[in-house]
């Protein structure tokens, strides 16, 4: 089996992306006299240094990186070596054009960017698999080595391709699938719309056409893209392990819903070594700390719930979103924290020390451009003392009160053109949901609709369109088994390929729902209607409304308004041993967590009603100690009540009774015993 953990490394990772070849050789002794300063444990080296690899077919050129990885070897410095195969260089694309992506408009990219790449390339394939053979010959035997970083951030900014060479593989990627052209007419429902195919060699990718194409093409694109890229994952991990066994290999995912929606991150958690993920704050207005955590939760999920690593992270503001505002003094620190405390082994960056040139001078940096008489620059050394009295944190696991079904494939069904209303958005009632979760204390674990829930007392589903009969089963038998289940609307209602569940709606969730739903009666733009419950309380909602009819269910909620009037809005089905929620319309945030309270009561699920908003405890177990991490987000001290005493590590002190988290501040708990 391969390690599953950077090799030589014994304390918590903290760095950063080292990209030493923007500056001179004179520079790199003082990098790593700061690396030594601020705590550094290890760097990612060499993503983007094809071009200075190989500056020319089959020329190599290794002194450099000889030089660099043996001067931070010896500072004690481990590297996460990467393969630059996210940008091929110059003189590759002048011999392979072919190689660059093309739209689904017919457009070919050009060189100059990063990730224009089409992956069903052969010429592509080979040099990525070329270049990635010679680093592991060189480096597999070197003793700064940790691990392999594959590529970068797969999926961003190009995922698909519409090439004559990406036709041709998808043709084989549906031979392979379905086996025949029937199977094929089958699955996509070509019947309709005459858009029958008499032979595999028919097909071609969805690219623009007069009006919306087929769905069940398009989704099976996105697999085959998602696929596509992992190929060409796996072939250079598999190199890696056979001429450098004994080292991790990984490639920096982007678990966020806020940025990435073209991979299934459930498939490739099972091919790296290690779970890396690369997370930056949103500044969309939201409550950034909130999607920091989903983000991370998300990560450890994908991981099968064990430790993970942040490969990259901001130390302040960014450069590529429309405003890019600077980290408040000590929101570093509680980012990267908050980020250990939901199952990351460390805390790296982008980048050690910010460009001065290129696309990415403004993005913030551990060295800034103003050095080291910087307030970043303190708190970069800060935190990496703090790391480091948390060394034995590794290897311990979250541990997580709920679990949150999600599924990227249905998420891409989902968002597929003509669907009921374009207001309702997978990733909104995610965020929502979770947020709700969030405020009542609970630690959330995400898993498949198909993975096993018995563990969990309360499973929600936000937003679940695609819905396969085993998940469907999976779902009804964890509520007969005596789970609590909480399901909005619009779940359940087709299968893999696109398709209607036969019957009524929600298909494959009516039975564990005990209700149909006769019709959707989604809302115009700015339209609310009301839900009265049986005392008469009020909320409101907005979006999406049904003409819910309780087959076995009971209504809780009722609509007051609207198209929906007098029918259901919120029901309970009680099956086997346990019991089903269903909320079919747009609840507030005040709605939401109603419906949460009345279901956290029918897991029997505590909850942390003795903690303020936007205080985060959580707990990871292991071999070593349980620990909680007590995060404070918000401008006032704040005390958290114990369950037992123990040693705060980052001041040292005894935590009895209760713990003092100053305003912004992060604590670490060891429990005794």
């Amino acid at each position: 089996m391969p390690e599953t953990t950077p090799r030589g490394l014994t304390r918590l990772a903290f760095g950063g992306d080292y990209n030493p070849e923007q500056w001179p050789e004179s520079v790199w002794e003082e990098d790593v006299r700061l690396m030594r300063e601020a705590g550094v444990t290890m760097v990612s080296v060499g993503i983007f240094s094809w071009a200075l690899l190989e500056p020319a077919p089959g020329t190599y050129d290794f002194g450099w990186l000889d030089r660099l990885l043996d001067l931070l070897h010896d500072n004690g410095i481990r590297v996460d070596l990467g393969t630059p195969t996210v940008v091929p260089p110059a003189w590759f694309y002048r011999d392979h054009p072919d190689a660059l992506p093309v739209t689904a408009d017919g457009i070919r990219h050009e060189f100059g960017s990063r990730g224009a790449i089409c992956h069903s390339n052969a010429d592509y394939r080979a040099a990525a698999a070329g270049i990635t053979t010679r680093l592991a010959e060189r480096y597999a035997g070197h003793p700064a080595l940790a691990m392999w970083h594959v590529h970068n951030e797969y999926g961003v900014p190009v995922s698909a391709c519409y090439c004559d060479s990406c036709a041709a593989h998808f043709r084989r990627w549906l031979a392979t699938t379905y086996g025949t052209v029937d199977a094929v007419n089958e699955a996509w429902g070509t019947a309709f719309w005459g858009q029958r195919y008499a032979d595999l060699g028919q097909i071609n990718p969805p690219r623009t056409a007069p009006t919306v194409g087929n769905p069940g093409q398009a989704l099976d694109y996105k697999r085959f893209a998602d696929a596509t890229m992992r190929e060409n994952f796996v072939t250079e991990r598999d190199i890696l392990h056979r001429l450098s066994p004994g080292i991790p290999v990984t490639t920096n995912f982007m678990t966020a819903l806020s940025q990435c929606d073209s991979v299934d991150y459930w498939a490739w958690g099972r091919e790296v070594d290690l779970v890396t993920n690369d997370h930056y704050l949103i500044t969309d207005g939201r409550r950034t700390h909130v999607n920091l955590a989903m983000a991370a939760d998300l990560t450890r999920s994908v991981a099968g719930g064990a430790p993970w690593l942040l490969l990259e992270h901001s130390t302040s503001g960014v450069n590529w979103q429309p405003r890019n505002p600077a980290k408040a003094p000590g929101q570093m620190a509680r980012n990267s924290l908050a980020h250990v405390a939901r199952g990351s082994e460390g805390a790296m960056f982008f980048q050690w020390r910010q460009s001065r040139r290129g696309a990415e001078k403004f993005h913030s940096a551990m060295v800034p451009h103003g050095g080291t008489d910087t307030r970043v620059w303190r708190e970069v050394v800060e935190l990496g003392a703090s790391l480091d009295s948390l060394s034995t944190v590794r290897g311990t696991r979250t541990a997580a009160d709920v679990a949150v079904l999600w599924d990227w494939q249905s998420w891409w069904a989902q968002n597929l053109q003509w669907r009921p209303s374009e207001a309702h958005d997978p990733r909104e009632r995610a965020d929502a949901f979770y947020e709700a979760l969030y405020d009542r204390h609970l630690t959330v674990d995400f898993a498949h609709p198909e993975a096993d829930l018995s563990r969990y007392p309360l499973v929600v589903v936000p937003a679940l369109y695609l819905t396969t009969k085993a998940a469907g089963h999976n779902i009804t038998e964890y509520v007969e088994n005596g789970g609590t289940l909480v399901v909005s609307y619009f779940s359940g209602i087709v299968d893999e390929h696109d398709a209607v569940h036969e019957g009524a709606y929600p298909g494959a969730l009516r039975d564990v729902l005990g209700l149909t739903v006769e019709e959707f009666s989604p809302l115009l733009k700015d339209q609310v209607v009301r839900v009265t419950g049986p005392d008469g309380s009020e909320l409101a909602a907005d979006v999406w409304t049904e003409f819910v009819v309780p087959r076995g269910a009971e209504t809780v909620w009722t609509y007051a308004d609207g198209p929906a009037a007098g029918h259901p809005a919120v029901t309970r089905h009680r099956l086997g041993e346990g019991t089903a929620w269903y909320v079919s319309t747009r609840l507030t945030a005040e709605g939401l967590d109603a419906l949460l309270g009345w279901a956290v009561e029918d897991a029997d699920l505590s909850t942390r009603a003795d903690l303020p908003r936007d205080v985060e405890v959580v707990r990871r177990t292991g071999e070593s100690g349980t620990y909680l991490f007590a995060i404070n987000h918000t401008a006032t001290d704040v005390k958290v009540p114990l369950d037992a005493n123990g040693t705060e590590l980052l001041t040292g002190e005894r935590a009895a009774g209760g713990l003092a988290v100053p305003a912004g501040a992060v604590r670490v708990v060891r429990l005794d015993g």
